[in-house]
């Protein structure tokens, strides 16, 4: 069991369940007004610690710089959500129910509350220093109740010197409340809210390939070509060629026969290298605008007032700060 001594140790620790898992950490430190023991933690769990959830401490223990509880993690964050009072304090519907969902029976709480408060109040009407240390048990709006039954008992038993010591308790225990509530901080609410963190991921988008292919295409170039034709040319007879004239025969028949000669076109095809072709990709930035809703919380003070009988009567209440 944690004790009263330890409370500074324990917020702001990690808390982990039993099986070595983080849950959270620990924030803020309940006490029970009758008792004046330490009897919940409120853990922050959740991302960024969005989600504040309330666990026994009774049988939690202080290892090392953390805080063990009895309780899986998911069993932890799944807790009923509980309404915390402007006083600090735990109403007994909120705390029957986080109770049952812890399955710690509620009326052995309370007997064990009952003991202890008479166990109290049976050792503080005999000295100053019990008396005291009755009033000291009290805790968070107890201790004033404390010292009044403490008086009350004096005078049952030990006369005037009685009620002086059970006073004194009741003075002992405003003072060690006061005590509480600066250990517990100057009861300030954190106000949190959710921050929206925006990244990039990588997809695929889409698929780029080099496919290659044969077309025939008409392709037309002209070349030159060439071709014989006959021509006949006629000479008249000279001294120059008169001898080869008159070689023949002087009338006769005759034939001479020339070969003529053309130029067609041929095509031939051959296969060249032309190019090389290939595929490389490169990234473009650009900006795109991102939309989310982002949830805040608000804090708004309210005062309620209370009559002196109201006061009273409110310190005999189970509460929670």
């Amino acid at each position: 069991m944690i004790t009263r001594e330890e409370i500074a140790n324990v917020l702001d620790q990690p808390v982990y369940d039993g099986d070595g898992n983080k849950i959270g950490d620990a924030k803020h430190v309940f006490f029970d007004d009758m008792t004046g023991r330490p009897e919940w933690v409120s853990v922050k769990t959740g991302m960024f610690g969005s989600t504040e959830s309330f666990v026994p401490i009774r049988d939690a223990a202080l290892v090392q710089d953390h805080l063990e509880v009895p309780y899986g993690k998911d069993q932890v964050k799944g807790a009923p959500s509980v309404d915390v009072d402007a006083g600090g304090h735990l109403s007994e519907t909120e705390e029957h129910r986080l109770y049952d969902y812890y399955g710690i029976n509620w009326d052995s709480v309370l007997s064990e509350a009952e003991r202890t408060d008479d166990d109290r109040f049976a050792a503080g009407p005999g000295t100053a220093g019990a008396a005291g240390a009755a009033g000291a048990a009290g805790a968070a709006g107890a201790a004033g109740v404390a010292g009044t039954r403490g008086e009350a008992g004096g005078k049952d038993l030990r006369g005037t010197a009685g009620g002086t010591a059970g006073t004194a308790g009741g003075t002992t225990g405003r003072q060690d409340a006061m005590e509480r509530e600066a250990m517990r901080g100057d009861q300030a609410m954190t106000r949190s809210e959710e921050q929206m963190h925006i990244g990039v991921e990588r997809h695929e988008s889409g698929r780029a390939r080099l496919r290659k292919y044969v077309v025939t295409e008409e392709v037309q170039q002209t070349v030159p070509v060439t071709h014989e034709e006959v021509r006949v040319v006629r000479e008249p007879i000279t001294d120059a060629n008169r001898d080869e004239a008159m070689a023949g025969p002087e009338i006769s028949e005759a034939e001479h026969e020339v070969t003529l000669h053309a130029e067609r076109p041929v095509v031939e095809t051959e296969t060249v290298p032309v190019e090389r072709v290939r595929m490389t990709t490169e990234e473009l930035t650009e900006n795109e605008t991102v939309r989310g809703q982002v949830r805040k919380e608000r804090i708004e003070a309210e005062t309620e007032s209370f009559t002196e009988d109201e006061m009273r009567q409110g310190g005999k209440r189970r509460g929670r700060e």
